[in-house]
């Protein structure tokens, strides 16, 4: 826990560019489950945020990974999404 607020407090000072970036590193280690389980719903809104910053290639992958997921889980990223876009 204290890894994640850790990254959320820096994100504040980056550009969208580089928020982009780690936010779509971050879903990608959910995405492949480096250094955690996967976790097909955190990764779906970790892409999904790094696409609204701007990463094409989050966009992509996001529309990849939705293909094999069920449409309750697909909700239940968009609304966490949503939830951490009105929060920061």
């Amino acid at each position: 826990m204290a890894r994640f607020e850790m990254f959320e407090a820096g994100l504040g000072a980056m550009g969208n560019s580089a928020q982009a970036d780690v936010l779509f590193e971050l879903g990608m280690m959910y995405a492949t489950g480096r250094d955690c389980q996967v976790d097909v719903v955190a990764a779906h809104k970790w892409l999904n945020i790094a696409a609204i910053k701007g990463s094409a290639r989050a966009a992509e992958l996001r529309a990849e990974l939705s293909a094999s997921m069920s449409k309750p889980e697909i909700a239940q990223a968009l609304r966490e999404a949503r939830e951490w876009m009105t929060m920061h």
